[in-house]
């Protein structure tokens, strides 16, 4: 039994009702108001949050209030944290309970209460929406005394009995009575109506009656006779028909058998013995609760309960097992005292002292069927089955003992502070030492060789010639056990559960597989693939597996005595489990098939916002800051796990991580503005977590100034001022830097008017000379062709040195003209050719007279002065990849080198268009490359190549 008293909040003397709600808190009325309570902490409310009446027999749970129903007058309701009573609810006055006690019913389909005085039913009271109305009974209770047995809330019938116990039933709407036809003993005692079964006693307090009612009728179906007789105080049915008495003189008494099919022969159990209990209630999860009339309540846990009254009802069982073994007949138990047990399967339990001397605590034991070694602190004792008579062998009287293993027949490995020793428990002597060191654990693993644990190292042991061979450094082994054939598993004080074989280790299991601690006792075999281990934090199972092991915990919650576990015995589908408050007995197979989660929720009880406490959480919860600050105050009412509880929480929208705490307030201090929703599991005993989780949708406002818009307002106003400054000094670089160009332009332009008026003289200047050259010959015919020619010359020359830009047809028309002029003047030594391709468009834009002075620079330095060949110019116009190339050709000298061509070509028209060229590009980003070629390889002569394109692609109305 766990006991909640003053020690643990519950600070009152006497508790009375027991109640459960929807949501799983248990309601606890006493002499010092009434409780609450969640697994961990008991609520208390009394006289200063408003009760006017301290003496609470307990509470009844509507659906949005707790309805408070004290001992005698001044009735009171909870509802969200405060306590409304007759001075804050006039409402309440209307009911008269008098001195006498009342009871109270709840109908939770149409959501009313009805209230009774026990004393006085003259009339009931319906409570419902706050309201209390009044309904008078007609039953002349002024002249016959009735007695209340129960009240039927979806039919409106009270079930009454009167002083000459007939027994009829009033419906208050109707006004109609109702006599049932029942044969009662004069000295019955008519107690209550549960399940149609109506229960009395008689006045001796020997005898229970028990009537089933059907139709109009009371059948009785039992008399129960009871040893002595008994001051009954009351008897509750639980959901299998099982009676459970409890004694004005102390005690409960469970019949472990239903009423419809009782055995008189099978006798109650007895137990709390020391105790008066005033109420039993069985909660949802099948635990059960006693309130007690001077030491708070007491608490026992399903599992735990059937455990006991189908085991160990008869005996005591509570010492602390420090070992445990079995043969094939008995369990062997072995205590921290020099005490030891025998539990057979007929459930006979013979406790035994070793030793009245000492309280040698049991650290192994080693069991056949004949023979059963009990190995004490400082000795080892040695019972024969036969007879059951233990003795201490001389040779093992002052042994340290650490454990007990078998080894060959009639011989056991004794593991102790000096060594390790075989022992023959027939001839009850030791025959040899194998290992000369402090040793925990051994095993035979072949004919001649031993795994050998030291406190830290394992060896192998070599039995023939006693020499060690570290195997395993660094493992405090405690337990040592065969799987399969070369295959092993160990059990470490430190480093959970490794598995190996005889030549290193396969797999170690430890916390971060899901073990819940890393110190094992223990290991017992189950199948090779699974064993079970047994530590101070309850009894785990492994499945081992080719991945990750499955692993289960099993504790208190799942009907453990204690989570301290000793070790366990494994007899086909039963565990014997031995524990620090006696031995479990338990089934495989139940518990597997028990529940993996809690099938419960988190109760979130309030959140407090600032400064502001809010029970109503069935509405969206919003604030702003400065009242950002949150605390959740939650609940998870997991009784089986005696308080173990924590929460696994985290807070949508701020982060995803979730966070453990054992803390039942969550707290979160400075939520930035947005929208969160809060969820929480909660965390059982063992770790098992609700089926679900509990959520809560939180909204933190903005204030005005943390809104996007204000923020956005003051950004635009913080940057403006930048921008401006950033502005107006881009403005000033812009105009200093436009001024910049503005000026280099106008410097470049009349660069570009300065080298046209010197292209004029210096072509005129080559003309005339030309013209002189036939007037020296006497050649008077052509010289007045070439002065024809030469005035056309001129007019066009000063015509197109006024634009800027000039069409490739002009262009081509300019050059024909001048190559005629040209080959007047050196009659048969010069031809040529022009060729424009037809990817150039004739009206593209190309800088004015820029091909003409590398033309006269190729008749001029390369086809004037040859002797050997006819001269010859080839122009050609193309256009690819968005660039125009324009070639001259000529079949002259040539040029030998680079210094040489510089040279030759240093000529001034050649200086002209360089400087044009320059020009161009800085006032009308046109890129114009020139490329200077010899052509003496192939055969002879100068390429002059110009590219015409504009930067990057532009249309700048150079061409296109």
């Amino acid at each position: 039994m766990i006991n909640y008293n003053q020690e643990d909040g519950l600070n009152c003397t006497v508790t009375y009702r027991l109640i459960q709600d929807e949501q799983g808190f248990l309601w606890i009325g006493s002499d010092n108001g009434f409780f609450r309570f969640d697994g961990i902490e008991f609520k208390n409310y009394n006289a200063k949050q408003g009760l006017k009446n301290i003496e609470v027999l307990g509470v009844l749970t509507l659906k949005n209030k707790i309805l408070i129903i004290p001992f005698l007058n001044n009735i009171a309701y909870l509802e969200k944290g405060a306590i409304y009573n007759t001075d804050t609810d006039p409402e309440l006055r209307k009911i008269k309970t008098g001195t006498g006690g009342f009871e109270a019913y709840y109908n939770k389909q149409r959501d009313e209460s009805f209230i009774l005085n026990t004393t006085d039913l003259s009339c009931i009271y319906k409570y419902k929406n706050g309201k209390v109305q009044t309904i008078p009974l007609y039953i002349n209770p002024d002249k016959n005394r009735f007695s209340l047995i129960d009240f039927d809330t979806n039919s409106f019938e009270l079930l009454l009995s009167d002083q000459n116990n007939n027994i009829f039933s009033y419906n208050i709407l109707k006004k109609k009575k109702h006599v049932f036809i029942i044969k009662l003993e004069k000295k019955e005692w008519l107690v209550q109506l549960k399940n149609n079964i109506l229960i009395s006693i008689n006045k001796n307090g020997n005898k229970i009656f028990l009537y089933r009612r059907k139709g109009d009728t009371f059948n009785k179906i039992h008399t129960l006779e009871l040893e002595k007789e008994h001051d009954i105080h009351d008897i509750h049915i639980d959901d299998n028909e099982r009676l459970l008495v409890s004694l004005n003189s102390g005690g409960i008494l469970f019949f472990n058998q239903p009423i419809t099919n009782f055995s008189p022969s099978k006798k109650p159990y007895l137990f709390l013995q020391d105790y008066v209990i005033n109420d039993i209630l069985i909660d949802k999860d099948k635990n059960i609760w006693f309130s007690s009339r001077d030491n708070g309540i007491f608490f026992i846990s399903k599992n735990f309960f059937a455990n006991y009254i189908n085991y160990f009802s008869e005996i005591k069982n509570s010492a602390n097992i420090t070992s445990i073994a079995a043969n094939s007949n008995s369990v062997f138990l072995g205590y921290n005292v020099s005490k030891a047990a025998i539990y057979s399967p007929n459930k006979k339990y013979t406790e035994f002292v070793l030793d009245h001397s000492q309280k040698n605590e049991h650290r192994a034991i080693f069991a056949n069927d004949k023979t059963v070694l009990f190995g004490q602190t400082q000795r080892v004792s040695q019972m024969n089955l036969s007879n059951f008579k233990s003795f201490t062998p001389k040779s093992l009287q002052t042994f340290n003992i650490k454990n007990i293993v078998p080894y060959l027949d009639n011989e056991v490995l004794i593991c102790n502070s000096s060594n390790v020793s075989r022992y023959n428990y027939q001839l009850k002597k030791i025959v040899d030492t194998l290992f000369n060191e402090r040793s925990y654990t051994a095993l035979s693993y072949q004919p001649d060789s031993l795994f050998v644990g030291s406190f830290k190292d394992l060896y192998k042991v070599n039995v023939k010639n006693k020499q060690k061979k570290l195997f395993l450094e660094g493992y405090y082994f405690t337990d040592l056990k065969k799987l399969k054939d070369n295959l092993y598993a160990g059990a470490t004080n430190l480093h959970g559960i490794v598995i190996f074989n005889n030549h290193k280790i396969l797999k170690q299991i430890t916390q971060a597989d899901g073990l819940v601690t890393n110190q094992i006792k223990k290991i017992d075999i189950e199948k090779p693939n699974i064993l079970w281990a047994s530590t101070n934090t309850g009894l785990i199972r492994i499945e081992l597996t080719k991945n990750k092991p499955k692993i289960n915990l099993f504790t208190q919650t799942d009907g453990l005595p204690s989570d301290k576990v000793a070790g366990c015995v494994i007899k086909k589908d039963t565990l014997y489990i031995g524990t620090s408050k006696g031995l479990g007995i338990l089934s495989i197979k139940e518990l597997l098939t028990q529940q993996k989660f809690i099938n419960k929720k988190v109760i979130i009880n309030s959140v407090i916002i600032g400064a502001r406490e809010y029970f109503d959480i069935s509405n969206n919860l919003t604030t702003e800051s400065p009242h950002n600050d949150i605390i959740f105050n939650l609940s998870f009412p997991d009784f089986t796990s005696q308080g173990k509880i924590s929460y696994k929480y985290k807070m949508e929208g701020l982060n995803d991580n979730w966070n453990i705490s054992n803390s039942s307030k969550i707290i979160y201090n400075s939520l930035p503005p947005g929208k969160y929703i809060f969820k929480v599991f909660g965390l059982g005993h063992g770790g098992k977590q609700s089926y679900t989780y509990a959520s809560m949708p939180i909204e933190i406002k903005p204030r005005f100034w943390q809104t996007w818009w204000f923020k956005a307002a003051a950004a635009l106003l913080m940057i403006l001022p930048i921008v401006i400054v950033i502005n107006i000094t881009l403005h000033k670089q812009r105009d200093k830097k436009l001024k910049k160009i503005i000026h280099e332009k106008k410097i470049a332009e009349l660069e570009l008017q300065a080298i046209k008026a010197q292209i004029n003289p210096h072509f005129i200047y080559n003309c005339l000379n030309s013209i002189q050259f036939l007037l020296y010959k006497k050649d008077y015919n052509e010289t007045e062709n070439y002065l024809d020619i030469f005035s056309q010359m001129i007019r066009k020359t000063l015509h197109y040195s006024e634009k800027t830009f000039m069409s490739v047809q002009e262009e081509t028309e300019y050059l024909s003209l001048y190559l005629n002029m040209e080959k007047l003047r050196l009659k048969d030594q010069l031809e040529y050719t022009i060729t424009v391709s037809e990817r150039v468009n004739p009206e593209w834009q190309i800088p004015s007279l820029l091909v003409q002075p590398f033309v006269e620079n190729a008749i001029k330095h390369g086809i004037s002065g040859l002797k050997d060949r006819k001269g010859k110019i080839d122009i050609a116009f193309d256009y690819s990849d968005s660039t125009l190339s324009i070639a001259i050709e000529d079949n002259g000298v040539g040029i030998q080198n680079k210094q040489e061509t510089m040279a030759k070509n240093n000529s001034f028209g050649v200086k002209l268009s360089q400087k044009r060229i320059d020009t161009f590009k800085q006032l009308f980003d046109t890129n114009v490359v020139l490329e200077i070629n010899s052509l003496s390889e192939k055969t002879y002569g100068t390429q002059i190549k110009l590219y015409i394109s504009p930067y990057e692609n532009k249309n700048t109305g150079l061409h296109h």
